[in-house]
């Protein structure tokens, strides 16, 4: 990469700062959703009735780049770009959050990864209290390159606290910091229950594979009466990656991450090991190729003596689920 392409990059950052987009809307009677064009993060998720966001998450980085917050898409890749790539300007996470995205129709936006050189479109319907979500990443380089895309909701107090409890179809997973020890078995990371977070964030990042043609998972909070939750094809995103953070010894942050990887490191590791727990570490993209992902999520009242949700499941446009 260039001098002139890196400065590019933090020019389209400054300039996200500076000019402060607007939020990209959408309502319906039942709820309104915000996205903002500063890296294309779904921001704001509310009810009718209820002023509880659970996207209120911003996390404050490094002054050259956008903050991360709500729920953003890590694009082309996860975590961190190895030395090389990052003396060259490639971010922490990839391009997408990173840079400014635009309205290019009443329900869709999109974005330039000007570095990875992708595009991202992505379509949005709001059917009543449920977001169905569609992205297409096109490879505009002559040549093919493996590239992860990850979504990254993360939910934040008032929504999270420490009655909050998360459920998924997840099987078995290993934490980031020894991924190489026995597998664990969800909801279960060592001597942490997944399930809730009070003061112990360790280990902090655990992913694991997800189980059946349909992955799930629901951050439910009796404070707020409100439970989120995601479906997608496990054909697209067969990890669930969950991050969690504690401040001042209370929940601060939690990820709800799914997509095409589950080891949190540079690809040279990733093509090494290439597998874990069976399922591929990295995808790849051809030259002009496209390819389609989609997911849904949805916020609903909670019923009042829920301890679990112990299902997800769609019937056409619906997303229902089944708690107990």
């Amino acid at each position: 990469m260039t001098r002139r392409n890196a400065a590019a990059l933090l020019a389209s950052a400054a300039l996200g700062r500076a000019a402060a987009p607007p939020l990209w809307t959408l309502k319906s009677p039942q709820a309104t959703v915000a996205f903002d064009l500063r890296g294309g993060s779904l921001v704001d998720f509310r009810l009718a009735g209820n002023n509880v966001n659970p996207f209120n998450w911003v996390q404050n980085v490094e002054a050259k780049v956008e903050p991360l917050r709500g729920h953003f898409v890590c694009c082309d890749r996860w975590g961190a770009p190895s030395d090389a790539e990052a003396a060259r300007g490639v971010p922490y996470h990839g391009e997408a959050p990173r840079v400014l995205w635009k309205a290019t129709g009443p329900r869709s936006l999109s974005a330039h990864l000007p570095l990875a050189n992708f595009t991202i479109e992505r379509d949005c319907d709001l059917a009543g209290d449920t977001l169905h979500v569609r992205e297409r990443v096109t490879n505009r380089n002559p040549t093919g390159r493996v590239y992860n895309i990850v979504q990254h909701p993360t939910i934040a107090p008032p929504f999270l606290d420490e009655k909050t409890f998360v459920d998924a179809n997840a099987g078995l997973g290993f934490a980031q910091t020894t991924p190489d020890q026995a597998p664990l078995a969800w909801p279960r990371a060592h001597s942490a229950d997944l399930r809730r977070l009070t003061n112990d964030p360790l280990p902090n990042v655990v992913s694991y594979i997800v189980e059946g043609d349909t992955g799930w998972v629901t951050a439910a909070s009796p404070t707020a009466g409100l439970v989120l939750g995601y479906l997608w094809k496990t054909s697209d995103y067969p990890w669930l990656n969950i991050w969690r953070d504690v401040a001042n010894g209370r929940p601060a942050a939690r990820g709800l991450e799914f997509g095409s990887t589950g080891l949190h490191q540079p690809y040279p590791e990733l093509i090494r090991r290439g597998k874990m727990l069976g399922r591929p570490l990295v995808a790849f993209l051809d030259a002009g190729q496209t390819v389609e992902r989609s997911y849904s999520l949805f916020l609903r009242a909670l019923p009042a003596q829920a301890t679990r949700i112990t299902g997800v499941s769609r019937r056409g446009a619906r997303i229902e689920f089944q708690s107990a």
